[in-house]
């Protein structure tokens, strides 16, 4: 009641004390209103209300709604579907049909999965890896006036030089986050905007709420019109020269192009979100099956090996990138999220919610740091699981939950993100002279507690 009516008073605009990002009515999507979707889905959420919740436990009705149209390669490939925003998307490859249940046997330990999982994450880490990413959001936005509106609403400059994706943040008018996203410009008049999956609905709505009548610019929804391969790893590169004519060694970091892969065209962007060197690869639909067959043909010879969501956690939160509705809400600020790096200043004209940040920035100054902040944890004994909602203790006191978390194959041991919140500045010197513990299952294990990321804190081998 208090949320909807904070909700209410605030006309429109998401409550500072709560995170409603789970619970936003444009989350639902068209098709979810079809009398045999409610009937079945609605009846199993409320049978799950008082169920132990597993970690990877996944709802068994109305399966099947959104597929990729890679879907029955995958499946021939061994993925293990999960529900992803209604769409079907591999969790982990099962790659020698061992005789596991479909769903596997629930835990909050190492599932009977783990290897296949550690797998994965490892090819991404050594030789290659194929994620199947076409769930992302996507909006073409097009017009005159596309470029200056974009940047009104982001806070990195997205309206540069064409031909480059920008990571940005969008912020409300109270300066608080909505959404966290990528934002590729083709053209001076041409754009396309990536989310996540989860805030399809919220990101469109963001820039229709935002869109006046006097700016010359139009919004479509591209999300099924493009499969979204990503191919990560160091030896992405060599892969990908073997099926294109286009000269992969001079393919700067954050640049975009359209690109030649056997008979098709695709869109090429050099970016990643697990901490490697990479690409993401956009492709027509009606093209998608001939472009992932071209890599599969060639990438035995560079490892390749599929990759499913369950390694993409594990990947980024090593490397400690957010994921907004998850470790990331509309409770927090850029600053607080350690994203003050997206904010261009000086841009022409200024971005929305830029009043406020300019102000927390100069407060953190004055006071001598934030007094939220997050950070990277690592346990420091390899065998417990971090899931979320885990304590996090400071010298013997309660100080903050595990937002997010999975297993660093590459570090040996859990890794998470936290949102500290103190009355005393969070500084570097702060969290080193701390003691850090985090409790699992009511034992507290020793942790490391870091604002740079745990893995590659310099990024060297994203931009090699």
């Amino acid at each position: 009641g208090k949320v909807l009516a904070d909700w209410i008073v605030n006309e429109g605009r998401a409550p500072i004390d709560t995170d409603i990002t789970h619970m936003r009515v444009n989350r639902f999507h068209d098709y979810q209103n079809n009398p045999d979707y409610r009937a079945a889905r609605v009846s199993e959420s409320l049978g799950n209300t008082y169920k132990v919740g597993y970690p990877d436990r996944q709802l068994e009705t109305c399966r099947g709604c959104l597929q990729s149209p890679l879907h029955d390669r995958l499946e021939k490939q061994g993925a293990h579907f999960r529900d992803v925003s209604g769409w079907e998307s591999p969790a982990w490859y099962n790659v020698d049909g061992a005789d596991i249940p479909n769903p596997p046997a629930y835990t909050f330990g190492r599932p009977s999965w783990f290897p296949y999982w550690a797998a994965e994450h490892r090819s991404c880490r050594e030789q290659v890896a194929l994620f199947d990413m076409s769930f992302m959001s996507k909006f073409l936005v097009q017009g005159r006036d596309a470029g200056k509106f974009l940047n009104r609403l982001s806070t990195a400059q997205v309206d540069g030089d064409p031909n480059q994706i920008t990571y940005t943040q969008w912020l409300n008018e109270a300066g608080y986050m909505e959404a966290d996203l990528t934002i590729i410009k083709q053209a001076d008049d041409k754009f396309l905007v990536v989310a996540t999956d989860t805030m399809q609905n919220h990101v469109h709505a963001h820039i229709l709420s935002r869109l006046t009548t006097d700016e010359h610019c139009f919004v479509t929804d591209m999300t099924a019109r493009y499969a979204q391969i990503n191919l990560q790893g160091p030896n992405s590169r060599e892969l990908l020269q073997t099926l294109t004519s286009r000269d992969m060694n001079d393919f700067d970091f954050r640049h975009v192009e359209d690109i030649d892969i056997g008979l098709a065209r695709v869109t090429c962007t050099r970016i990643t979100y697990v901490g490697e060197l990479g690409y993401e690869l956009f492709v027509p639909v009606e093209q998608a099956a001939l472009v992932y067959d071209s890599i599969i043909s060639k990438g035995k010879e560079f490892g390749l090996q599929h990759a499913g969501l369950r390694a993409l956690g594990s990947l980024r939160l090593e490397k400690g990138y957010r994921d907004y509705g998850h470790d990331m809400d509309n409770t927090d600020t850029l600053l607080d999220c350690g994203l003050g790096f997206t904010c261009d200043f000086d841009k022409p004209g200024s971005f929305i919610g830029q009043e406020h940040v300019e102000r927390q920035k100069m407060e953190s100054k004055e006071r001598g740091g934030l007094l939220k902040r997050m950070v990277n944890v690592q346990v420091e004994d390899p065998k417990p699981m971090m899931h979320h909602g885990e304590v996090l203790w400071r010298n013997g006191e309660r100080i903050s939950e595990i937002r997010a978390a999975s297993y660093g194959h590459t570090l040996g041991a859990s890794v998470g993100l936290s949102m500290l919140e103190s009355s005393d500045p969070i500084t570097r010197s702060w969290i080193q002279t701390g003691n850090w513990e985090v409790e699992i299952a009511e034992t507290r294990f020793a942790c490391q507690v870091s604002l740079a990321p745990l893995y590659d804190p310099k990024n060297l081998r994203i931009k090699v």
